[in-house]
């Protein structure tokens, strides 16, 4: 691997570290709920924040494929810094909603273009093999970073620091780190040769590739399901925290915990996906997160938190893997659009349930909403899977062959 594309690779990291050292993550409840907030509101918030990401990542994906990653990442992570500025001088859920909404642009613009500069920058120096590697450690980062945060949130609540409007204005400041970071990132040769391809040219690939191909169809749906049913629990750990009355000053602490399972989970999902094979991965993963909904939703109780760690270790492993799944087949230069159709596809199923279930844990009570939810993603999952369990076969075929 050449300097240059080392260096890309470096800069991805940085840009994924600003992103995932998420200070106000582990206590969000808390500080929404210091601010009159309720459960249906919080979910409400991150639905429409889902909803804006669903509204461009699809167009910011293209936009990335056509005018290059480099440029729309650029745009990313400026929104990103802008949207935890507003979140620091902001109050109520108006306030809230308007910072959401700029911080999901944000996401939306990032999201999948990322993943594709570093297949495209790995193929581009004959390493596309060892894309699941360092996707990999790059969740992985991502995650150790999350844990951290929690550890810095752990020592600013212990000092007995209780306006927790703090922890966003450090956030903006961590925000800001991944603006330079992005500039430095080149964009790899290899993708900069298909700019030139008209844009009927390229709504014809993607039809061809997404609509047309079966395999690619069906492994983008239920990687679009696993990764609303991981989203969704970030938000019902913390409701599940307070239901069972955990010390507040312990929710970083714990969330640092749960994030760095995640990562050790991302480590490990290059070997799980090369000893159990495609069609075992897959089932692991569906049986165990659903599951682990049913398991907390029948046991509210802290010893009940152990099982948390388990649905974080196995999301560690499912994110890197089927993202790797669709990189496989996709071709270079709709790769970002790709992923961005199954990160659009989280967010619709999360704008569509998310409040519902949240909505469910106000008005009846977070048990109901756990077991509903995990009979949801055990029942479409094992759905999709029946559909295209039958392909599996082509993306082992493909991996072998060393397609893309």
């Amino acid at each position: 691997m050449d300097k240059t594309a080392r260096n890309t690779i470096i800069n991805l990291g940085i840009i994924r570290f600003s992103k995932w050292f998420m200070l106000y993550m582990p206590i969000v409840k808390l500080f929404y709920e210091q601010n009159g907030l309720n459960n249906f509101q919080l979910f409400s918030l991150q639905a429409i924040h889902a909803l804006i990401i669903c509204l461009t990542e699809i167009p910011s994906g293209y936009a990335a494929d056509l005018w290059g990653r480099k440029n729309i990442i650029m745009a990313g992570t400026i929104l990103n810094f802008a949207g935890f500025v507003l979140y620091s001088f902001s109050a109520g859920f108006w306030g809230f909603l308007l910072a959401e909404m700029v911080i999901g642009f944000g996401v939306s613009f990032v999201s999948g273009s990322d993943s594709a500069m570093l297949y495209d920058t790995l193929s581009e120096n004959g390493l596309q093999k060892s894309y699941l590697r360092y996707e990999g450690r790059l969740s992985a980062l991502g995650n150790f970073s999350e844990s951290f945060a929690g550890l810095a949130v752990s020592a600013i609540m212990f000092l007995g620091i209780t306006n927790l409007r703090y922890a966003y204005v450090a956030q903006s400041i961590i925000a800001f780190v991944g603006i330079p970071a992005s500039f430095l990132l080149r964009e790899p040769v290899m993708h900069v040769r298909s700019l030139t391809r008209s844009f009927r040219d390229l709504l014809h690939s993607v039809k061809k590739n997404i609509i047309g191909t079966r395999v690619l169809r069906y492994i983008i749906l239920y990687s679009s399901l696993i990764g609303f049913a991981t989203l969704i629990m970030a938000w019902f750990a913390q409701i599940f925290f307070f239901e069972v009355n955990l010390d507040h000053n312990l929710y970083g602490v714990l969330w640092t915990a749960l994030n760095i399972t995640v990562g050790l989970g991302s480590l490990a999902a290059s070997g799980c996906d090369a000893r159990l094979g495609a069609q075992k991965t897959n089932l692991l993963i569906l049986v165990f997160l659903a599951g682990i909904f049913l398991v907390n939703g029948l046991v509210i109780s802290t010893w009940a938190i152990a099982f948390l760690f388990v649905f974080y270790f196995v999301r560690g492993i499912a994110t890197p893997v089927l993202k790797e799944y669709i990189n496989r087949i996709a071709p270079s230069e709709i790769r970002a659009t790709v992923l961005s159709v199954r990160s659009f596809m989280i967010r619709i199923f999360y704008f569509v349930l998310g409040p519902f279930f949240g909505w469910i844990s106000d008005t009846l009570d977070l048990a109901t909403a756990l077991i509903l939810t995990g009979i949801t993603v055990l029942i479409s999952g094992s759905v999709t899977l029946a559909f295209y369990k039958h392909h599996l076969r082509d993306i082992t075929n493909l991996k072998n062959n060393g397609n893309n």
